[in-house]
Formats: C-alpha cells, sequence, structure tokens
C-alpha cells in the first residue's frame, strides 16, 4: 500500500511529461516537411550536371567566342572548353608552384582575355587564352584583385576588395583611379553593362553604390533587419537583393537604389540563397545551400524547385549567363556545374 500511495503522485507527471515530448516532436517534424517540401518541383530541368575533375571551387566562368572559353576558381583552378562547355580539360598556366592563388574573376570581349586572383594576381591574354602574360601590381594597390571586366583592345577595368576601381588603355601596364576613396572591406562587388557598382560591405550591414564620374561610393543603410549577402543588377538596371533569412527583394527605380518591395521567401529550408539570375527567357533563378535551386517566371510571385539543382550536394555560389544569353552555368562548390541546356 505504502510502495502504490508513494508512486502514484509521479505517475501523472511522467504521463504530462511524455505528451509535452511527443507533442513538441510532432510539432518539429510537421514544421520540418513544410519548410522542406513548401515548394513544387518543375517537370523538366533546362540545366544538366557537367563533371568535372576537380574538387575546387568554380568561381568564375567566361568564353573569347561562342564554343571557347575557361572556368577558373580555388586552389589554382583554370579549365578550358572548346564546345561551349559541355567538357572541360585542366590547363596549366605559368605560375610559381609555391603560390596557391585563388582566380577569382575572368573576362573576355573577343581575345582580349583577362583573369585576376588572390593574392595580387593579373593575367591578361590578346590570343584568346593560348598564352597568358603575368602583369604585376603596385604593391600599394588598395586591397587584392577582385572583378575584372574586359572593354576592349588593350582596355579593362579592375576593381579590389575595397572597392577600388582602374582601368588601363594600354594592355595593363599603367592603371588610372577612377574613385577617390574606396567603399571599405566588401563581401559581394558586382559591376551592370553601362559601368555601375554595387557592393556589399564586409559585415553585411550596409550597402554602396557608384555611378561613373562620382568622386566616391555612396552609402546606403540596408532595409532590411537581416544581415546583406549580395545585391546585383537586374536587366532593366534596377538592382536586386539577397539577405540573410532567405529574403528576396527587388530595387524599383534605377535612381533610387533605397527603394525595395517587401521581402519574398520562396521557401525556408535552413539555407540562405547566395546568388540571382535572369535567364534568355524572363525566368529568374536562385541558388544557394544545399542545392537550393528555384525559377520564378512571373517576375518573383510564385517560385519552383529546380529538380537537377536538387540533386547536387553542393552550396551553389553563382549563377552566370553570357552577355548575348546563349549559355548559362551555376558554380557550386567541390567541383559542381549545372550547364544552361535551355
Amino acid at each position: 500500500m505504502n510502495r502504490s500511495s508513494s508512486s502514484s503522485p509521479l505517475r501523472p507527471r511522467l504521463l504530462s511529461s511524455l505528451c509535452s515530448l511527443l507533442l513538441v516532436l510532432g510539432i518539429s517534424l510537421g514544421l520540418g516537411g513544410c519548410v522542406t517540401t513548401g515548394l513544387a518541383r518543375t517537370v523538366d530541368s533546362p540545366w544538366e550536371s557537367v563533371p568535372l575533375n576537380t574538387t575546387a571551387n568554380p568561381l568564375a566562368v567566361a568564353f573569347s567566342d561562342a564554343d571557347h572559353g575557361f572556368l577558373v576558381g580555388s586552389n589554382r583552378l583554370i579549365l578550358e572548353t572548346s564546345d561551349g562547355g559541355a567538357s572541360w580539360e585542366e590547363r596549366a598556366l605559368d605560375l610559381p608552384d609555391e603560390e596557391n592563388f585563388r582566380l577569382i574573376s575572368i573576362d573576355f570581349r573577343g581575345d582580349e582575355g583577362w583573369i585576376v586572383g588572390q593574392p595580387g594576381l593579373l593575367l591578361h591574354s590578346s590570343d584568346a587564352g593560348r598564352n597568358w602574360s603575368r602583369l604585376f601590381l603596385d604593391t600599394k594597390l588598395p586591397g587584392e584583385p577582385y572583378l575584372v571586366t574586359a572593354l576592349g583592345r588593350d582596355t579593362a577595368e579592375l576593381a579590389t576588395s575595397v572597392g577600388a576601381i582602374y582601368d588601363t588603355s594600354d594592355g595593363g601596364a599603367s592603371w588610372q583611379a577612377r574613385v577617390g576613396d574606396a567603399a571599405g572591406a566588401v563581401r559581394e562587388l558586382r559591376r551592370s553593362p553601362d559601368g555601375r557598382y554595387v557592393s556589399v560591405s564586409s559585415l553585411g550591414n550596409f550597402f554602396s553604390t557608384w555611378n561613373p564620374g562620382q568622386e566616391v561610393w555612396q552609402v546606403h543603410q540596408r532595409v532590411s533587419s537581416q544581415r546583406l549577402q549580395t545585391i546585383g543588377f537586374r536587366p532593366d538596371g534596377t538592382l536586386w537583393m539577397l539577405a540573410r533569412g532567405a529574403q528576396i527583394r527587388f530595387g524599383s527605380d534605377p535612381a533610387e537604389p533605397e527603394q525595395w518591395s517587401k521581402p519574398v521567401i520562396p521557401i525556408t529550408n535552413g539555407y540562405g540563397y547566395l546568388d540571382m539570375a535572369w535567364d534568355p527567357r524572363g525566368g529568374i533563378w536562385a541558388g544557394g545551400g544545399s542545392g537550393t535551386l528555384l525559377v520564378s517566371s512571373d517576375d518573383g510571385r510564385s517560385w519552383q524547385q529546380d529538380p537537377v539543382g536538387a540533386q547536387e550536394p553542393s552550396n551553389f555560389t553563382r549563377i552566370v549567363f553570357s552577355r548575348d544569353g546563349s549559355k548559362g552555368f551555376v558554380l557550386g562548390e567541390r567541383g559542381s556545374l549545372l550547364r544552361w541546356v535551355g
């Protein structure tokens, strides 16, 4: 009797605790199902996976003509294609073996090609990449080379990791500063076709814009409470923004960089978005962690998951379409590459 009466008060408490635990688990599982399957997958995909014999991270891609191009990335990665990106072969560069360069940007304008890397690397080609010459940068250059844009014969524009901008018209023998003061350390830097720039600060707490002819960068506070991840230019010249918490926003006026739409959150699966791009048909693509590749065909109002991207165990860091829209690539970590097949 004493044993029975002493254990009876514990039974309700034990049952209550067990019920609470089951309730929490049920809610967690229910929410997990909602956030991972909240978007339908498209029936078909315009992408195909391209195998690369590397575990390095592709970071940039550019073509000298319709078929011939280069893919560059971490750990001195440089691959060459002659079939529009359907297959790639390793290409060696004449660089010191002891230096582990991160090739971060490449661009062509016809046969004129440029590559920049970190630390302090600048390469130039005038024969579509058959030969590359190393140009040595001034040791007083603010920041590290970050983005290079080929503009014509012997002409290019170079931006650094602190927002310094220079141009050359003599094949890189000399460079002239285009902005009086750098933007400060940046985590992302983009250039529009008409020469405007936008950058995100290293901590993601503000962004800056620069237009040709301005003396200094213009600083803008972020509209979101979430820190910024990436900002770039839409085809119409307005801005787009990716923020933490899987937020997407669109600008409304190229002349008003502080006017933004309400946040769009297509899916919350625990992974943020790292890049966006517009395909030749007007579709919007957003890529991010763990194979997250989404597409919108109605200007961002609704979204679907891409089935090919979902099969890639990689973080998609960059989505690139050529100037004429004929080629597109999704660059991922650890040698992951998707190619646009329309």
